[in-house]
């Protein structure tokens, strides 16, 4: 899905227009999390997709993206209808940091029509092409190190979809639906595309979504055998291909509004001065699909890989763990250093050696490099994982509960898509030891606190009491394991206290 900046009218007026208009709030989600506005953000020819508009999301303060399918016949959708809720429920699962995030859905019956209504993330600072011309215009080259480290974000991506349960093909890569944010990070957004125009064929949908096929201008990213019904994740390996390459020259040439001829491609790839980028480019833009390599694959190229740093593998297991560790300890740690003493050395026997101090290292860099690190610019790809990724099946509501919904369609059944990055609890018995009172406090990824107190019993489990949270939308499933394994530490060293100072009296 392709978005960009809206443009805005200039000078006093303008502004109180545009502050009138955006004040303005023309509709709310069941829940009143999502509130629709009046500014209208472009797209970039999703299947089915009537409407886009910006949305603020009044939980989070953020903006987002309120889209909508309107299905004028009721009974096409209540034909398509547990296709679409199965379709959607399974992009609610998909969670990579190089993906644009797929919020929310619901459906709206009315007398005349229906509609499908999905929340997604605003990428505010524009796709990719416009970077690539912007940079252009200004008479600059691309940076080989940028990119490296973007071919590698988008591989990223690509082999987590194609590694899911069932795989996920994008079949519409260009670089208008890849978008560039302003530390570097990049996010592939439209991963709906290709299950839209599988599900919506009979909806009289599937045209449009062809419209992005013969458009002209973007014809070159799709490969020869795209549409066949043969295609498969090697239609992304080509058009992730013609991305490289783009971003390497900044634009492949077409002739006034004619696609981008094969020569032109050729050309584009023989002027690549470094030839690993032009064998990475080439292998990728194979004719015969069977023979382009999997993104995993491209992952481990001579022109991408290398050895992580030391410093990149120390920074992962920070992230992965610092639901252990407490707040800011960084920040704390780096304090209490001496900037004057040795934190290593190198000896060598023939020449003076090297000694790093503490001061040598700025607890600001060292910051931020932490947080680019959490957001995913820097993936750790060299130890990627080739089992395939599970998609589950969120929970659909019962047949009673279908039966009783009224317009418009409640949301589907609340569940906690951020995850626990820190974890602290306090646990206090009563005097008879008969009952524990739990306090447990959770720092959320998005640097929000979750709090809950209540009374366990001898008899409840650190596993049974992460089970709960999660039914109770409290935290997301994949930590639950690790909920348990914190709770289950927590509770055995306090059982010990209690059985050590019962023993002093």
């Amino acid at each position: 899905m392709t978005m960009s900046v809206p443009e805005r009218k200039s000078g006093s007026e303008g502004k109180e227009e545009e502050s009138e208009d955006e004040s303005e709030i023309l509709e709310e989600s069941p829940c009143g999390r999502w509130q629709k506005r009046k500014e209208q953000v472009s797209q970039g020819n999703v299947p089915g997709v009537e409407s886009a508009s910006l949305a603020m999301d009044t939980e989070e303060g953020v903006e987002v993206v309120w889209n909508e399918v309107l299905f004028s016949d009721k009974k096409v959708f209540k034909a398509q209808e547990e296709k679409i809720k199965e379709m959607f429920e399974n992009l609610m699962q998909v969670e990579h940091p190089n993906i644009v995030k797929f919020h929310k859905y619901w459906l709206d019956m009315k007398e005349s029509q229906a509609r499908v209504i999905f929340i997604t993330e605003y990428m505010s600072s524009g796709s990719l092409k416009q970077f690539l011309k912007k940079t252009k215009k200004n008479h600059k080259t691309m940076n080989v190190k940028a990119w490296k480290r973007w071919c590698t974000q988008i591989l990223s991506a690509l082999s987590y979809l194609h590694s899911c349960d069932p795989p996920i093909i994008h079949g519409n890569l260009t670089c208008d639906t890849i978008f560039i944010q302003h530390n570097g990070l990049i996010k592939i957004g439209s991963v709906w595309h290709r299950l839209f125009v599988n599900v919506f064929p009979d909806a009289g949908v599937h045209g449009k979504g062809r419209q992005h096929r013969d458009e002209q201008r973007n014809l070159h990213f799709f490969a020869p055998e795209y549409g066949s019904g043969e295609d498969d994740y090697a239609i992304d390996i080509f058009s992730f291909g013609i991305c490289a390459l783009e971003m390497a020259v900044l634009e492949i040439q077409a002739n006034g509004d004619t696609a981008v001829s094969k020569e032109a491609i050729v050309n584009a790839g023989q002027s690549l001065e470094d030839p690993l980028m032009r064998e990475f480019t080439q292998s990728c833009l194979r004719l015969e699909a069977k023979l382009r390599p999997t993104a995993h694959d491209l992952l481990f190229h001579r022109v991408l890989f290398e050895v992580h740093s030391l410093k990149l593998l120390a920074a992962h297991c920070l992230i992965n763990n610092q639901y252990l560790l407490p707040e800011n300890c960084v920040e704390e740690k780096t304090k209490s250093f001496d900037p004057n003493a040795v934190m290593a050395e190198i000896k060598h026997e023939d020449r003076q050696g090297v000694q790093l101090k503490y001061s040598h290292v700025s607890p600001l860099e060292l910051d931020k490099f932490l947080e680019d690190v959490k957001n995913g610019i820097y993936p750790l790809m060299n130890f990627a994982s080739t089992r395939p990724h599970p998609v589950p099946r969120a929970l659909s509501l019962s047949q009673e509960q279908v039966e009783t919904v009224k317009t418009p369609t409640p949301e589907p059944q609340e569940t906690e898509t951020r995850k626990v990055v820190q974890m602290h609890c306090n646990l206090e018995s009563n005097e008879e030891g008969t009952k524990t009172h739990l306090s447990l406090f959770l720092k959320m990824d998005d640097k929000l606190h979750r709090q809950l107190s209540c009374d366990i019993l001898p008899t409840d489990t650190s596993k049974d009491l992460a089970s709960e949270l999660v039914h109770y939308a409290f935290i997301n499933e994949e930590d639950s394991e690790k909920v348990a394994g914190f709770l289950e530490d927590a509770i055995s060293r306090h059982r010990v206290r209690v059985l050590a100072s019962g023993s002093t009296q």
